[in-house]
């Protein structure tokens, strides 16, 4: 039940969809060097639907800009976590 995928732009961005400790789903962003980001998913969503919203966000030179678009445009909201 993870789902993840890579930046299809030439960067090293890497964004995750996993089940966190209390049962939700997580999101991860690595960009392949210093930093490591975590967000846990508010409400219930659909996996696939969160999981086409970061496909498209790979897509794209700024990763975490489109993702926080393709989210808002799907009405995912979202929390920073620590890890």
């Amino acid at each position: 039940m993870t789902h993840f995928h890579h930046s299809t732009s030439g960067g090293c961005d890497f964004l995750g969809v996993r089940k966190g400790r209390a049962g939700g789903f997580e999101i991860v962003y690595d960009d392949g060097g210093t930093l490591r980001m975590i967000w846990r998913v508010v409400g219930e969503v659909c996996e696939s639907t969160l999981s086409d919203a970061l496909k498209a966000s790979v897509a794209h030179r700024r990763v975490l800009t489109a993702m926080q678009s393709e989210l808002r445009k799907r009405a995912i909201a979202i929390e920073s976590i620590l890890d």
